[in-house]
């Protein structure tokens, strides 16, 4: 069995503190084999932003893979966001923008889709769908495929209007030809979970999304600080939504998938009284 850690949208600069300190407590309880962490890690891109990031990392318990977000581009520095975009990036979180972590029963792939040329939304490009053919071209059909993503591939529920990553059409081809299971992402500060078949009728097979909330932000939205912690035992994939609540982070609702036809199907999904709504 694996354990993932989904964070996303920690936005240092305008994080709490407090929040930070249960986060690390959490994670360091579970002992995930993998820390994700899919984008925006600081909120202005600012030097002092980046440092707080780093500090944090350093504090985390297990190897993390990390893509950008559009919140780690520079811009109000015109200059920086146009000629050296992710350069703080590079040096305070990763330098790489394509990480891939592999083991027997795991395959994740990061993509980075923050461009200077956006400023909200997202983009991959016609390249990064090669990579996508490539990275998973000779996987074992025992590991779990798994990109990871900032921007969103479809909307939450409830608001269609919400932007979702250009080119996602032919994103999705090229996870659909590479027989990907899971997308991971943030973005929108909203945890939620879905068949992007669904949004996405001409894609002819199901590939389920799993988007976490901002994990210590104080720019919620209509949520509580969250975080995704993802077990995957073989061909099954239970997802648990962990709530801060109080002074820790608790259980919330869990959703059960098994692999079928190579696709992620649900089977059981657990409600627990929620006690921060």
């Amino acid at each position: 069995m694996r354990v993932i850690a989904h964070l996303s949208d920690l936005h240092f600069g305008r994080h709490d503190a407090a929040v930070a300190e249960a986060l690390i407590a959490s994670l360091k309880a579970e002992r995930p084999d993998l820390i994700v962490i899919s984008g925006d890690f600081t909120q202005r891109a600012r030097h002092r932003q980046f440092v707080a990031a780093a500090a944090f990392l350093r504090h985390l318990p297990a190897p993390v893979l990390a893509v950008p977000g559009n919140h780690d581009v520079p811009l109000y520095n015109v200059a920086r966001r146009i000629l050296d975009p992710l350069g703080r990036y590079r040096r305070y979180i990763s330098s790489e923008l394509q990480p891939l972590f592999e083991d027997d029963e795991l395959a994740v792939l990061g993509l980075n889709t923050a461009r200077a040329s956006e400023i909200v939304n997202g983009r991959l490009s016609y390249s990064q769908a090669d990579v996508i053919h490539a990275a998973f071209a000779h996987k074992s059909l025992k590991q779990m495929r798994i990109v990871v993503l900032h921007h969103a591939l479809m909307p939450p529920p409830g608001h269609p209007d919400h932007a979702t990553l250009r080119r996602a059409g032919m994103a999705l081809e090229a996870m659909a030809a590479a027989e990907v299971h899971l997308v991971l992402a943030g973005h929108h500060h909203r945890s939620y979970s879905g068949d992007l078949a669904l949004d996405h009728q001409a894609l002819g097979r199901s590939i389920l999304v799993c988007h976490a909330g901002t994990a210590i932000s104080s720019r919620r939205r209509a949520e509580p600080n969250a975080y995704n912690l993802l077990r995957i035992d073989g061909g099954r994939l239970a997802i648990e939504l962990r709530n801060f609540h109080g002074n820790r982070f608790i259980p919330g609702e869990t959703a059960e998938y098994a692999l079928t036809d190579r696709q992620l199907v649900r089977t059981v999904t657990e409600y627990r009284e929620n006690p921060t709504a």
